[in-house]
């Protein structure tokens, strides 16, 4: 009897399989043979729980991804670093204090927080980090500062863009770069109404302003131009006409853009303060040697949130900022280079070793946005299996976003690119994992791709 009810329930499962298979073969087929897939590339994958195929076209072939390549960045750094990994930011100073004056610099240096100042965490918002600052100098008993006040953004190396970035990404917030200081997730807003400046966000510093701004359409269509240490940003496109929208940007030197808020906060603290705000950058620039800060003259030690909560909000809003520098950071320290070649050259190895053929996996940065990513809709179902068996498991799924149709999925949009990967349980209670990538589809295909991942249903 055993017997006859398991072959009847091994029965059931394959003629589900086939079925299913059939569908998706219908559904993708129908999708390649759309006008607007004339001269696109697919990549489709299909696998259940336990890694079986159920449906593969061209799982194979090589693609830009677009953001669903943060699926194995998030990955691997949950394994290399561990979720309870943080990032600090050291508060200090150069020289003696007497009788409440500091005769030397204060300093901040950090390894490259991406959330220092970020709104997305409570307890770590910008005024989080001015009140603790502001307590641990006048604790210090710092009442007057004779010297300047250094930003120590040194940690990591000088570029801040992985190469291949497009030039009309680089000034908008999505574009933003890595820098050894962070602040802020590196992004200002401007409120624009029609083509007028109206406020922004916070006083940005040191930049100066092209506008080409037409009025036209029903929405935002504008681009920002700029950047790193650049003194001039250039905006154009269209905006709508008679109302107010808010335009985000990356700014072209965060580690300054804090200093000089934390300026403000010493004056507006009382805090004597008449030296300059001057970055380790700009003193290499100068051709002066950078001041290092000693660990007899710390005076805050600012932790981070914990990398699981980072890694919830890299892949549920998709900051590209957090994917870069997990970048950097593993490049620095599994390989000694925080060069984004470093770390993406780590991330390749990383996944090589988890038995992911190296030709499907032609990584370019640690967020997608990269037209030079090449990824296999195979090698993204292989992670995402992978990551199901560990132990930050949990962790990793809760980022995925939900769906309206209730799968847990990664999406990614690019200029000709859509994506999307993840997990779904279907009616029935099978459990299926997948990707699917089209490149250079004429029109969204959002509609298209979504037609076929509702068969999974």
């Amino acid at each position: 009897m055993k017997k006859t009810v398991a072959v009847l329930t091994l029965s059931t499962q394959i003629f589900f399989a086939q079925n299913i298979t059939q569908k998706l073969d219908e559904a993708t087929k129908n999708l390649i043979n759309s006008s607007g897939a004339l001269s696109s590339s697919v990549s489709f994958y299909v696998a259940d729980e336990n890694g079986n195929p159920i449906y593969d076209y061209q799982g194979n072939k090589g693609l830009s991804t677009a953001s669903t390549q943060k699926i194995f960045t998030a990955a691997a750094a949950l394994e290399t670093l561990g979720k309870d990994y943080t990032y600090q930011t050291i508060s200090g100073y150069s020289g003696t204090i007497s009788g409440g004056q500091l005769n030397g610099n204060l300093m901040i240096s950090s390894n490259g927080d991406p959330t220092l100042g970020s709104w997305r965490y409570d307890s770590y918002k910008p005024e989080d980090f001015k009140k603790k600052l502001l307590e641990a100098v006048k604790k210090s008993g710092i009442k007057t500062i004779s010297g300047d006040l250094v930003v120590d953004d040194s940690y990591f190396d000088h570029q801040t863009i992985p190469g291949g970035w497009p030039w009309d990404d680089l000034g908008n917030y999505y574009g933003a770069g890595v820098w050894g200081i962070n602040w802020r997730e590196n992004q200002f807003d401007i409120h624009i109404n029609g083509t007028d400046f109206k406020s922004f966000s916070y006083p940005l510093e040191g930049v100066q302003w092209l506008n080409d701004l037409k009025t036209g359409g029903s929405s935002d269509q504008s681009l920002i131009f700029t950047a790193p240490h650049s003194q001039v940003a250039l905006i154009n496109g269209t905006l709508p006409a008679g109302k107010t929208v808010t335009v985000s940007g990356a700014a072209p030197n965060p580690p300054l853009q804090l200093g000089m808020e934390v300026k403000q906060w010493l004056k507006e603290s009382g805090i004597e303060f008449s030296g300059r705000v001057v970055t380790s950058s700009q003193l290499e620039i100068e051709g002066k040697r950078p001041v290092i800060l000693s660990g007899d003259h710390t005076i805050l030690t600012y932790q981070s949130p914990t990398l699981d909560k980072i890694v919830y909000w890299f892949l549920r809003k998709s900051i590209n900022l957090y994917g870069e520098t997990l970048i950097k950071t593993l490049g620095k320290e599994k390989k000694g280079n925080p060069g984004f070649k470093s770390g993406v050259a780590f991330l390749k190895e990383f996944w090589k070793g988890k038995g992911i053929n190296a030709n499907m996996i032609n990584f370019a940065d640690g967020s997608g946005l990269s037209p030079q990513n090449y990824v296999a809709a195979k090698a993204e179902v292989q992670a995402l299996l992978y990551a199901r068996k560990q132990s930050w498991f949990e962790a990793y799924y809760d980022g995925f976003p939900t769906q309206d149709n209730g799968m847990k999925m990664k999406s990614g949009t690019m200029r000709d690119t859509k994506s999307f990967a993840g997990y779904h349980t279907a009616k029935n209670g099978q459990k299926y994992v997948f990707s699917i990538i089209i490149n250079n589809y004429q029109g969204s295909g959002s509609t298209e791709l979504q037609k076929i991942l509702n068969v999974l249903k």
